[in-house]
C-alpha cells in the first residue's frame, strides 16, 4: 500500500424522481404566486416561495463526503456538518461492506436514525454501504456508490500493523 493512501467519495441527491418533485413544487408555488387570485396574502405567498425555494437548494448543496485511511474513517454530511466527524479504527471492532434497505431499515435517505437497533446511516441514495460496528455495538451505516472500490482500498489498508478491524 502506498504511504498516506485515502479513500474519498463526494455524493449529493442526484435521483431524477426526487428533483422532478422538487422542480413540480417549486413550479406549482411560482404559478401561485403569479397568479395570485386573492386568496393568500402576499406574506403568506412569499413564507411559501422562500421555503420551497429553500428546501429546492438544500436538496442540491448537501453533500456526503467519505474518507478512509489507516487511521479511521471520517465522514461529514454538508451542511449538517461543518467539519469530518472521526471514527479511529480503535474505536471500531467491526466494518463492512453490505447492502442495505434505506426505506426499509432507516426510514429512507439523509441523517438518519435507524429502526431496531440498526444505528445511525448517513446516506444520499442507493443501497450499498459501509457498516461500522463500534466497540460499544454502536452502529453507524455510511453509503456508498462505490462499494467495489472501498472494498478493494479496505483490503489494500488491511495490515496488521495499523491494528485494523476485521474486514469482510
Amino acid at each position: 500500500m502506498k504511504e498516506n493512501s485515502t479513500f474519498y467519495e463526494k455524493q449529493s441527491f442526484r435521483q431524477w424522481w426526487l428533483w422532478l418533485i422538487l422542480i413540480f413544487v417549486l413550479g406549482f408555488t411560482i404559478y401561485n404566486f403569479v397568479d395570485n387570485n386573492e386568496s393568500f396574502s402576499t406574506g403568506e405567498m412569499i413564507a411559501s416561495f422562500a421555503v420551497t425555494a429553500i428546501i429546492f437548494i438544500l436538496f442540491f448543496i448537501i453533500k456526503l463526503e467519505t474518507k478512509i485511511d489507516e487511521l479511521g474513517v471520517r465522514v461529514r454530511l454538508f451542511p449538517f456538518h461543518l467539519q469530518f466527524k472521526y471514527f479511529p479504527w480503535k474505536t471500531i471492532r467491526k466494518a463492512y461492506i453490505r447492502e442495505y434497505s434505506p426505506i426499509g431499515e432507516y426510514g429512507g435517505w439523509g441523517l438518519r436514525l435507524g429502526l431496531f437497533g440498526k444505528g445511525k446511516a448517513y446516506n444520499v441514495s442507493g443501497n450499498m454501504g459501509l457498516q461500522l460496528v463500534f466497540n460499544d455495538n454502536k452502529k453507524l451505516l455510511i453509503g456508498t456508490q462505490k462499494s467495489q472500490e472501498m472494498r478493494k482500498f479496505l483490503a489494500e489498508i488491511n495490515n496488521p500493523e495499523y491494528n485494523l478491524p476485521k474486514f469482510k
